[in-house]
């Protein structure tokens, strides 16, 4: 004679679930592999490799005090154990939501989102193909939390920010004047670190941020100025399809926004190249991996016509086990384990760069827009420049211990763009545009659109470094 069963289990959080049953009601805390559950005076552990069905399970306890005491370690382990892509874009969402603010745009149709902070100058935090898939900005969940701020920098995370170049260098912003060229004297402004912006217009896929500030410069020239940041979520295809320059498969899934960066001279002087030129540099942190390579096109020709393909000399030269120059494209490792930065001059960059994050089946696309550049680009540097104004137009930073034995302010690495040099009149402004794309699904359509975008295929650039 047959009988019926009833279950039924409902999440309670990130590591809780209730469970109900002809027998009784029951709470199981855990993750896949490793779960607590607790029935009326029972508690039974299990412990597995999830997936191969197998697993061991023992009885705990019979409940009292060693319950509360079993619970609670468990749900400590859960939590120290729990990476980052364990929690999802609305995890992001409701860290910041407690602890800043969280300005969320979404696309109705695809569930696409993304979330930035006013509270951090207006950067785009993270992004998501849907609210319950993870972000994929880094996040730096712990600095976040603690609301303890740091020497130097508070490196928040976010996969876009707005920062101001040179970062080094006689007109740098990252360093008072007269101070040496190091680490131990290298500060981020409180304007571009600390200080919150201010919500000025928000839809349902734009949202748009403003502050007033005043800088000095390292030749100690001040500079009264305002930065706007328009964050838009892309929902036209048309759009995304001319950001990537290909059609994107439909067996793909999207998330896609641009940002229209806007410096104002709200001083009574212009700005001139003697004094110091500010730019537009816009960075992302992004998660890091072992396979995860960052990928550049440049444009071929002479070193004698174009000048160096790459500069590796930020902070010492990178070797061949990080960084390969291929045909017409170079890779850079992004695993977050050891520091390094690159960059592309005005005459090798193109106007793209990107990754690819095997681990995530993760392709990001950078697109920025490429303007007349008449005063160059500003050179960050960390030194006294005898071509200020010969800097690079991109940059691409792997994150990792400055000094042996240091921690790494991440780890993640970061895509980089910069916008000219920019000699302002009193009044006069400028708006630099960035187009971000992430793509995940099929590799046949991925590798399609890495050859049209980054100028090579998933297969060479997994091969291209060990």
């Amino acid at each position: 004679m047959g009988f019926f069963r009833f279950h039924r289990s409902v999440s309670l959080g990130k590591f809780l679930r209730l469970n109900i049953s002809k027998t009784g009601p029951s709470v199981s805390v855990g993750r896949p592999g490793a779960t607590i559950n607790v029935r009326k005076d029972k508690i039974d552990a299990t412990v597995g490799l999830p997936g191969t069905g197998l697993s061991y399970r023992e009885r705990l306890s019979k409940g009292g005090c060693a319950s509360v005491l079993v619970l609670s370690f468990f749900l400590s382990a859960c939590a120290f154990f729990t990476s980052d892509d364990d929690l999802t874009f609305q995890d992001d969402v409701n860290l910041l939501q407690r602890k800043t603010d969280a300005q969320v745009l979404r696309n109705p149709v695809t569930g696409a989102c993304l979330v930035a902070t006013a509270a951090y100058q207006g950067r785009v935090m993270s992004s998501a193909f849907a609210a319950d898939l993870p972000g994929n900005g880094w996040i730096n969940r712990q600095l976040i939390n603690s609301h303890k701020l740091q020497p130097h920098i508070n490196a928040w995370g976010g996969e876009e920010r707005l920062w101001l170049g040179p970062e080094g260098g006689q007109f740098a912003w990252f360093f008072q004047p007269g101070a040496a060229f190091d680490l131990a004297h290298w500060q981020t402004p409180p304007l571009l670190d600390t200080e919150p912006f201010a919500v000025v217009e928000k839809s349902a896929t734009h949202v748009v941020f403003r502050q007033d500030g005043s800088l000095q410069n390292y030749a100690g020239s001040e500079f009264h100025l305002r930065l706007e940041r328009k964050v838009t979520l892309i929902t036209d295809d048309a759009e995304l399809n001319a950001a990537l320059h290909s059609v994107v498969p439909v067996y793909l899934k999207t998330v896609a926004y641009r940002t229209d960066n806007t410096l104002t001279n709200r001083g009574d002087t212009a700005w001139a190249a003697h004094t110091g030129l500010p730019s537009i540099w816009l960075l992302g942190m992004m998660k890091p991996s072992p396979a995860t390579r960052v990928v550049i096109p440049f444009k071929r020709g002479t070193i004698e016509a174009l000048g160096p393909i790459v500069n590796d000399d930020y902070f010492g030269p990178v070797n061949s086990q990080r960084l390969k120059v291929g045909d017409g494209v170079i890779f850079f490792k992004g695993d977050g384990q050891l520091r390094g930065k690159i960059g592309l001059s005005a005459r090798r960059a193109t106007q793209v760069l990107g990754s690819w994050d095997p681990a995530r089946e993760l392709l990001t696309i950078i697109r920025f827009n490429k303007y007349e550049a008449p005063a160059g680009y500003v050179n960050s540097q960390w030194q006294q420049q005898a071509a200020p104004f010969a800097g690079d137009v991109i940059n691409a930073y792997n994150d990792g211990p400055a000094t042996k034995g240091a921690k790494p302010l991440g780890p993640f690495y970061e895509l980089e763009s910069s916008s000219p040099a920019l000699p302002l009149a009193p009044g006069q402004s400028f708006t630099y545009r960035q187009t971000t794309v992430h793509l995940t699904g099929a590799r046949k359509s991925l590798d399609v659109v890495a050859r049209n975008t980054l100028g090579a295929g998933l297969d060479e650039i997994e091969a291209a470094l060990p």
